[in-house]
């Protein structure tokens, strides 16, 4: 009697599920992603510079507004004037937004770093869902924790600029800048996290997203003509922000839904071909 010989091991190859396996229903790969996100030690620590930077500059460059208030040309009154919660908002997030970006490329590239994303595939050998958990996972938190951060921020710097610039949450438009920061900050992390997923390096991703928040908008401006205005206008964060203000600025092309519109179309359009790079390239 001869002795019965194992099956070879099933393969998985890039993209495909090996014959017979079958991917994890979307809800586990949920907890799955839940799990890894909260358990990484730069998750915590992103989102800990994030709240201190936001909330600290808010309150520091307010008091600083205030205190300098007489000094100021009329035109910086008149903006805080017409957009007090987009200039308290924006004083903040100037440099909190980087804690945000560097986070949304961290939660993809420490994988590929680690070799989690080997452990990862195997769950969802397909791919496209995993990426689509991990998307969700780190859209509902980065939105959370933009709200909480906004109104923090709102209450804490309205009552400084109050002797100058009244402002309360039930003014026009203040309450949706609110809400609309937040919504701001869960699609930054996903333009990070789709970047990060097409470059895979953490200090690629991460400098090819602070090109896009820092670097190309001041470059744009210094286009000729109309043609600077617009493509300015149309850069993802530049169109993205309008939605955290409460009135509309004298020079914007866009509205606030409108701008926030194109950020979604730019981060879309990053997170497709995040995707089908996902399941052409070897973990």
């Amino acid at each position: 009697m001869t002795a019965a010989t194992p099956d070879a091991p099933a393969t998985v190859s890039a993209g495909r599920p090996a014959e017979g396996r079958r991917s994890a229903a979307f809800p586990r790969l949920l907890a799955m992603e839940w799990t890894k996100f909260r358990s990484v030690r730069s998750t915590v620590w992103s989102l800990l510079a994030f709240v201190i930077l936001t909330l600290g500059l808010s309150v520091l460059f307010t008091w600083l507004t205030t205190s300098q208030w007489s000094k100021m040309d009329p035109t910086q009154q008149l903006a805080y004037r017409r957009d007090p919660t987009g200039n308290i908002l924006g004083s903040g997030f100037v440099l909190g937004q980087l804690a945000i970006c560097v986070l949304g490329v961290m939660v993809i590239t420490s994988e590929y770093s680690t070799g989690m994303i080997r452990a990862s595939v195997l769950a969802a050998p397909r791919r496209t869902p995993m990426l689509a958990a991990k998307a969700l996972v780190f859209a509902v938190v980065t939105f959370v924790v933009g709200e909480i951060v906004s109104f923090g921020a709102f209450f804490l710097a309205a009552p400084i600029l109050h002797s100058k610039v009244p402002v309360s949450l039930g003014d026009k438009g203040v309450l949706r800048a609110l809400l609309g920061a937040g919504l701001y900050l869960m699609m930054l992390g996903l333009f990070a996290l789709a970047i990060g997923t097409l470059i895979r390096h953490t200090a690629g991703a991460i400098t090819g997203v602070i090109a896009f928040v820092e670097v190309l908008a001041p470059l744009a401006q210094l286009l000729p003509g109309s043609l600077g205005k617009h493509v300015h206008a149309y850069l993802p964060t530049e169109a993205g922000h309008l939605v955290a203000q409460s009135a509309p600025g004298t020079n914007d092309l866009l509205s606030a839904w409108q701008g926030f519109g194109v950020f979604c179309l730019w981060t879309a359009v990053l997170l497709i071909a995040a995707g089908w790079v996902l399941k052409r390239r070897d973990a």
